[in-house]
């Protein structure tokens, strides 16, 4: 399959929300998010966001030898200019179809209000409107509401990978992934042999 890259954003119908994408010029708005929003950064990384945060995540790329499309960081923007929520998205990771979510954070005033459902499951059907076929991710081992969410949100185990250093922790990272289009995992494990459980 050719990469079929999104040309709009992902369309939301969470109330009051609009999308909108990230760059350079929105770091403070993105860091003042991070500031508020503590929670994530204390299960991953053992410590509140760091000054530079925003600035890092809006630069970040996947390593060096890894082929994908094209990254994109998607804020949900409130009528008042705040941001809601992040969304970082990395189109045909390693193979066309493959699409990988690196960050997905919902403002924890909104925690249980059924936005996360909503908004994961608007960018799953973006991602399956532009030629995904796969929606990957990885998650820190022991950040358990996380692993309740992604895994009640249809995202299965595959490996774990130990010794991943964020911030001042060191943690083991769970690689999840959702058939977007009916594959099954015997599949998706033929494109993407490093999420083998027993690769090294």
């Amino acid at each position: 399959m050719s990469p079929r890259p999104p040309v709009c954003l992902p369309a939301t119908t969470v109330a009051g929300l609009a999308a909108r994408e990230i760059g350079a010029a929105d770091a403070p708005l993105l860091q003042r998010f991070f500031d508020e929003n503590a929670a994530y950064f204390m299960a991953v990384q053992g410590a509140p966001a760091g000054p530079t945060e925003a600035r890092d995540e809006i630069a970040s790329l996947p390593p060096a030898g890894w082929p994908f499309t094209r990254k994109w960081l998607v804020g949900y923007v409130e009528k008042s200019g705040r941001l809601a929520a992040i969304a970082h998205a990395i189109t045909d990771l390693f193979v066309p179809g493959v699409w990988h979510i690196g960050l997905f954070i919902v403002a924890s005033s909104r925690h249980g209000s059924g936005d996360a459902q909503a908004l994961v499951g608007e960018l799953e059907a973006w991602g399956r409107d532009s030629g995904a076929e796969w929606m990957r991710l990885g998650v820190v081992a022991g950040n358990v509401r996380a692993e309740r969410f992604w895994a009640s949100r249809g995202y299965v185990s595959l490996r774990t990978r130990g010794g991943i250093v964020m911030g001042s922790q060191t943690n083991v990272i769970r690689t999840m992934v959702k058939p977007l289009a009916g594959g099954d995992l015997a599949s998706y494990l033929g494109l993407v042999e490093r999420d083998r459980a027993d690769t090294t």
